[in-house]
């Protein structure tokens, strides 16, 4: 059973990695930094204060300290699994097409990337209200997207990439259920 999730994960991988051009390697590798983020991360902000006021701070207090524990768990996975990236294998390097931000780290298990951007994508699903649907929709869009760049670009397997997203999205339930309905946090009900 192992041996065909590996030989699907490796056929997945290399489909992927190679369907790749000039134009959607550059958009790839910005999609895979942080930098590019930025606006929507000020965005958010600017919500969570707008909707909930001084709670604004524990919102993104919680928020940031998810981020936090999702980026230490994944790395936690990385090292206790030590699977290496699909970049530093050495049978794969002869055709495997890396973006212009390299091979990265050694160990791949599991996607950082997407376990940072599922995690904070579930609990602005949960924390938001309705009115904010089409955020939580480009939200989702971002996360997919990003989880897709890092196989893309040649740094993850997919199920590296699926077991980060299931790693985030647990993550943020956990912490998205704890910061809604905590009494001790209170939270303000949000007309929709």
């Amino acid at each position: 059973m192992n041996e065909l999730f590996n030989n699907t994960d490796l056929k997945l991988f290399k489909f992927i990695n190679s369907h790749h051009n000039a134009f959607w390697d550059e958009i790839m590798y910005q999609i895979s930094t942080t930098n590019i983020w930025i606006p929507l991360y000020i965005y958010i902000i600017f919500i969570l204060f707008k909707e909930f006021k001084k709670k604004g701070w524990i919102c993104l207090t919680v928020l940031i300290t998810l981020i936090f524990v999702s980026d230490k768990v994944s790395t936690f996975f990385k090292y206790f699994m030590k699977t290496l990236r699909p970049s530093h294998e050495l049978y794969l390097k002869s055709f495997i097409h890396l973006s212009k931000a390299g091979p990265g780290g050694l160990y791949g298990y599991v996607s950082s990337h997407a376990s940072n951007f599922f995690s904070f994508t579930i609990l602005l699903f949960i924390v938001l209200p309705k009115k904010y649907n089409w955020l939580k929709v480009v939200l989702l869009s971002c996360s997919l997207l990003v989880a897709y760049s890092r196989i893309y670009n040649g740094v993850h397997y997919p199920f590296d990439v699926l077991r980060g997203m299931a790693l985030g999205s647990f993550m943020g339930l956990v912490f998205g259920v704890i910061l809604k309905y905590n009494k001790s946090i209170n939270l303000p009900t949000i007309k929709n």
